[in-house]
C-alpha cells in the first residue's frame, strides 16, 4: 500500500518503447536563409527525433508548443485522429516524458487540445510534470458560427493546457503589451504634471471599522463610504493622498473621491487571462486562409493561426530562446518563432518545400 499512487493507467502504459538515440542527417538541399542560424525543420518520426535531440539540448528550451491529434476519430490526409484510447495514451505519454527532460528550469510547455482526450491529458501531465507545476488551462475560440447539423451543443472552442517545468515561487510569464485602446482610458483633465490618468473606487468591502471616516469634498459636501464598504485608505492616507493631488473630486469638487492611477506608473504589461477570442488570437477559419496562401493544393487538416502561436510564444519566450514544436503540422510555429526572433526546432513530417515558401 506504501507504493501506491495517484495516476491514470491504460493498456500498454508499462509497455513504453525503448528508443536509441539517434544522429541528425543535415541536408544542404533543404537550407533556407542564413545558414548560420541553429534553427531546425526535422523531417521523420517525432519520437525518434525527440531522442535524437535530447543528447544536444536536455534542459534548454525554453518554450515547448505541441498540437498533438486530438483522437477525434477522423481521418485526415495528414495523418490518423483515430487512433485506440489506450494506444493515444501511450503516443502521447512517451513523448511528453522527454519533452520534460527538454524544458529549462524556467521554461513552460503549452499544448493544444479538445474534449476527447483534454481530461485525460490533463491527468498524465499531472503525472508526468507534476500537479504543482499545472499553470493555467487556456480556453481560445476556434470558430464563431454553430454547428446546425448538432443535436446538443456546438462546440466553438479548443484547450491550450500550461504547464511549467519548475513553477517556483519566482516563476512568471511574459506579460501582453498595452494595447492602445487600454492606453486611451487614461485622460488628463486637471492637466497633472504626472500625465493622464484614471480613477478608481476608493471604498472597498468587507467593512473595516477603523477606516470607516466621514469625508468633507472641496464643495462642502460630507462623504461616508456605502453601507457595508469602509475607504480603501486610512484617514491619515487619505490626507497624504490629498496633499499629493491623487483623490479626484470631480470636476466641480463636488464627487465622491477617487483614487487617481498615473499611466506613468502602471506596469508596461497586463497578465495574459485565460479566455482568447478570436478577435485576440484568431480562429481556425483565419488559420486556413493562412495555410492556403502559402500552399493551396494541400491545405493541413487543422492548422493553428499565426495570431495564437505568437500569442504563446510571447507569453513563455524572448528573442534569442530556445523554442520547439514537436508535433505534425503546418509549420506556423517555425514561421512565428523566425520572425519573432526565437531560436527553433520543429518536428515535420510535411515537404521542407512548404516552410521554405512559408518561411
Amino acid at each position: 500500500m506504501a507504493n501506491q499512487k495517484l495516476e491514470l493507467t491504460w493498456v500498454g502504459k508499462d509497455e513504453q518503447p525503448r528508443v536509441e538515440p539517434r544522429i541528425l542527417l543535415h541536408d544542404p538541399s533543404k537550407d533556407y536563409g542564413d545558414s548560420d542560424t541553429e534553427n531546425m525543420l526535422i523531417h521523420g518520426d517525432n519520437l525518434l527525433a525527440l531522442k535524437a535531440l535530447e543528447q544536444q539540448y536536455s534542459g534548454q528550451v525554453k518554450c515547448i508548443y505541441i498540437d498533438p491529434p486530438y483522437n477525434t476519430g477522423s481521418a485526415f490526409e495528414q495523418y490518423d485522429d483515430n487512433l485506440e484510447h489506450s494506444t493515444w495514451l501511450s503516443l502521447i505519454y512517451a513523448r511528453l516524458l522527454i519533452l520534460k527532460n527538454l524544458l529549462s528550469e524556467d521554461g513552460s510547455i503549452w499544448i493544444s487540445i479538445d474534449d476527447d482526450e483534454g481530461h485525460y491529458l490533463k491527468v498524465i501531465c499531472d503525472e508526468i510534470f507534476g500537479r504543482y507545476n499545472f499553470i493555467e488551462e487556456v480556453v481560445w475560440q476556434r470558430s464563431f458560427s454553430p454547428i446546425n447539423l448538432k443535436k446538443t451543443l456546438s462546440r466553438c472552442h479548443d484547450l491550450i493546457l500550461v504547464y511549467a517545468k519548475n513553477k517556483t515561487p519566482n516563476f512568471e510569464l511574459n506579460k501582453l503589451p498595452r494595447t492602445l485602446e487600454a492606453n486611451s482610458r487614461y485622460k488628463n483633465p486637471d492637466n497633472d504634471s504626472r500625465g493622464p490618468w484614471t480613477s478608481g473606487d476608493l471604498s472597498v468591502g468587507p467593512r473595516v471599522e477603523e477606516n470607516v471616516y466621514e469625508i468633507i469634498t472641496p464643495s462642502g459636501r460630507k462623504v461616508l463610504p456605502p453601507d457595508g464598504y469602509s475607504w480603501r485608505l486610512s484617514k491619515e492616507r487619505f490626507n497624504e493622498f490629498v496633499r499629493d493631488n491623487r483623490i479626484w473630486f470631480g470636476d466641480k469638487g463636488n464627487n465622491t473621491p477617487r483614487i487617481k492611477r498615473f499611466l506613468s506608473e502602471t506596469r508596461q504589461g497586463i497578465v495574459a487571462m485565460t479566455l482568447w477570442s478570436r478577435e485576440e488570437v484568431g480562429d481556425s477559419q483565419e488559420a486556413k486562409k493562412e495555410a492556403k496562401s502559402f500552399n493551396s493544393k494541400s491545405v493541413f487538416a487543422t492548422p493553428k493561426q499565426e495570431r495564437l502561436i505568437e500569442r504563446i510564444l510571447s507569453l513563455g519566450s524572448n528573442p534569442g530562446d530556445l523554442v520547439l514544436d514537436s508535433f505534425l503540422g503546418s509549420g506556423t510555429t517555425a514561421a512565428v518563432a523566425h520572425k519573432m526572433g526565437r531560436r527553433y526546432r520543429q518536428i515535420v513530417k510535411s515537404s521542407a518545400t512548404l516552410f521554405r515558401k512559408e518561411l
